[in-house]
Order: structure tokens, then sequence, then C-alpha cells
């Protein structure tokens, strides 16, 4: 009798991390690796954030917290929903977890009863099904055309609907695409939504502040406040604030749920590192400024990748609205062979062979859900995004 659950046979590694993993290992091996596969921004967290956590340390801020976050970034948490989408949650509407991640396993581990489905619009960031599965509920997968900009229409939303569906994930700007929903691509899901009210909404705005070309991403109570009492809300700092391992995510939602997550925290996690979370609160009310420069940053790597991948053979790469990722595809590379020999059968084999030959990491679109696609990062360095790509373009003109 094997000791490992069989929950955990119904779900997979993150293939994110496998990828990043892989080319850690062959860059210790000594080649020379240009890692494109991390969902982290290369910035380092602005001095005024670190200087509030070696404060909290010297102050004696070392001790548990209340488990759902400290009343001061609870508050902190609500302020910033107002300020940045109008939206009005009172601190017990809000959680502060180990990360959005754990925000999202939460709300499905308190919500979710056997069968139970989730539809999530792919492509996708890679936990969301199993997180649905391992809550033992119904991932229900909806392709969203890449004409359509890669979001989730009205009809696909309306046909997905069943009398068991109880969630409808939205990731907006969007991982891995960078595809990010204004309000007018919005209002139409809402209106689906007004119509079927056992169906719950969980917003995931983790990339909210990294949009591009003045484009202003919304998000769904903002659209139609109707939809409060039955949508999560969630955000976190490690993105926009460039603060991924301080692992703080947090959610507004209805007191109910809310109540359920605390609970399911309580037995779990508890609270979050209390230095961590005087850190977030400088982060969320201290100087904003740093983040448009980081966006200004962003949107030229951008730019750069997204004309060098186009100028790749059999690649074609559309110009996304936010976030920090492209999602090329790679359909016209398929069927030919690599210039180290291996057949190109599928996107795991050219990431794979790309990765050897080459020395780029990006990860495979059917980790997304979304195959004969890649997803590549640009937060790293502008000469090392240009070299990775100059490489990518030799690798596809050597297909054969």
């Amino acid at each position: 009798m094997s000791i490992v659950a069989d929950r955990l046979n119904r779900i997979s590694p993150s293939q994110t991390i496998v990828i990043s993993t892989k080319a850690r290992e062959l860059k210790a091996q000594g080649r020379n690796i240009i890692s494109l596969s991390a969902g982290e921004p290369d910035f380092r967290t602005p001095d005024n954030i670190a200087r509030a956590a070696m404060k909290a340390i010297e102050d004696g801020q070392t001790r548990y917290t209340d488990v759902a976050g400290t009343p001061a970034l609870r508050k902190a948490v609500a302020d910033r929903f107002r300020l940045d989408s109008g939206l009005d949650y009172t601190p017990e509407e809000i959680i502060v977890s180990t990360g959005g991640k754990q925000v999202i396993y939460n709300a499905m581990m308190a919500s979710l009863n056997p069968g139970d489905e989730a539809i999530i619009p792919a492509p996708c960031w890679v936990s969301y099904p199993d997180i649905v599965t391992l809550a033992e509920g119904v991932p229900v997968i909806v392709p969203c055309r890449r004409e359509n900009g890669f979001k989730l229409t009205a009809e696909e939303l309306e046909a997905a609907i069943t009398p068991r569906t109880k969630w409808v994930f939205l990731n907006s700007p969007c991982n891995p695409t960078g595809a990010a929903y204004s309000a007018e691509d919005l209002r139409p899901l809402c209106d689906v939504l007004l119509r079927h009210p056992h169906v719950w909404v969980f917003t995931d705005d983790i990339y909210a502040k990294l949009t591009y070309d003045g484009f202003r991403p919304a998000t769904f109570v903002e659209v139609e406040p109707l939809l409060r009492s039955r949508t999560v809300t969630m955000n976190g700092v490690s993105k926009a604030y460039a603060m991924t391992g301080w692992r703080i995510g947090f959610s507004g939602a209805p007191v109910e749920l809310t109540k359920a997550m605390n609970k399911l925290q309580g037995q779990s996690t508890s609270n979050t590192c209390s230095i961590a979370q005087a850190a977030a609160v400088e982060a969320l009310t201290g100087p904003q400024d740093f983040i448009g420069e980081m966006v200004k940053t962003y949107q030229a790597r951008r730019d750069l990748v997204v004309d060098m991948l186009n100028e790749a053979e059999g690649l074609e790469c559309d110009k996304p609205e936010g976030a920090f990722y492209v999602f090329p595809s790679v359909k016209g590379c398929l069927g030919k062979t690599s210039p180290g020999g291996r057949k190109l059968e599928t996107d795991e084999d050219f990431v794979t062979a790309l990765l050897e030959e080459e020395g780029v990491a990006a990860v495979h679109g059917s980790a997304f859900m979304y195959p004969d696609y890649m997803r590549i990062s640009y937060a790293t360095d502008t000469e090392s995004l240009r070299e990775a790509c100059t490489r990518i373009q030799r690798f596809c003109k050597g297909l054969i």
C-alpha cells in the first residue's frame, strides 16, 4: 500500500516550476542558459518596502497575527481596492494568505463539493485546474480563440454553464497570454452571470497594475456591483511590487466565504509572515511611482520580444495588453526536425529542444491547457532578451 494519497495522483507538478528547475540544472552543469520560464519580476523590492520590514523586526513585530492578517494590512488592502477599482470591501471581508495561490486554494477547498464544476478559460495558469481537482471539483476548460484575443466570450461562457457550475475563473491580465479585459469586454460576461445566480466568480487580478499603451483593465464587481455578493476579488503584492518571495496575497469576498477561508487557513498555515505583512502595508500605502517605471521598462521589453519573435520562421506572436508574458504560436515549426535531430511533434518537443540545443527556457502551451503555443516571460534584462530571441530565430531557421 502506497503512503501517497490517491488525490495526489490526480494532479501534476507545476510545469512552470519543472522547466525552471531543469534550466537551473543545466546552468549548474556549466551551460549558458537564458531562462524565460519564470513568472516573477526581475526588479528588486523597492527600498521603502524593505526598510519597513527591517523596522518591523526592530520593533519586535515577530509574533503571531490574526489568521486573516493584521488589522493594518486588511485596512490597507480595503483602501487599495477602493482607490484602484472603486471596490468597497470592509476589513472583515478581507483575508491575507501566503501568496495568491493560497487564496485560490482556500476559496476552492472552502466552497467546492464533489462534482461541482469550475469554468476555466484557456489558456490558463497551470494551477487553476489542479487546485479545483484537489478540492474534488471538476475543471471545465473552455478554449478561447486567438482571433478573440484569447478572451472568453459571452457565448462561450453561456455554453459552458450547467446546473453543477459553481465557479468561473477570470485572470486579467492573463498568465500566460497577457490578454486583459476592459469594462466593455466584461459587460457581456456580467450579463450572462446575472442570468445564472448559482454561479460564483473568482477574479484573479494579480497583474492588474501591469498594463501597457494606456490600457485600463476592469474587474467584475467594478463593472457589475450586483455580482459583489458572489465574487472573490484576488490580488497581491508579488507582481506589481516585485515581492514574489514575500508571499502575500489577499482577497475581498462576502463575509460568509471569507470566514470559511479563515477557518481553513487557521487549521493549515495560520497567519502569513508578520514581517512580510508589515512590508505589504508599506507597499500598498506608500509611494506608487515605482510601478510606473517598471511598467515603462516592461513595455519596451514586450515590444522588443514581439518584434523579434515575429521575425523567427514559423512563429506568430501577438502583442499583449498586460502582464509580462507573450504567447507565440509554434504551429509553423511542428512536424519539422530540430538542428539537433529531435522531431518536433508537439509544443513540448519544441521547448525541450530549444532548451537543450540553444539554452533558452520557455514553457510549452500545453501546460496552460493550450497546445501548439509557448509562453515566454520578458521579466528579465533587455540584453538577455535580445540574445534569447536571437537564439530562437537561429533555432527556427535551422528546422528542416
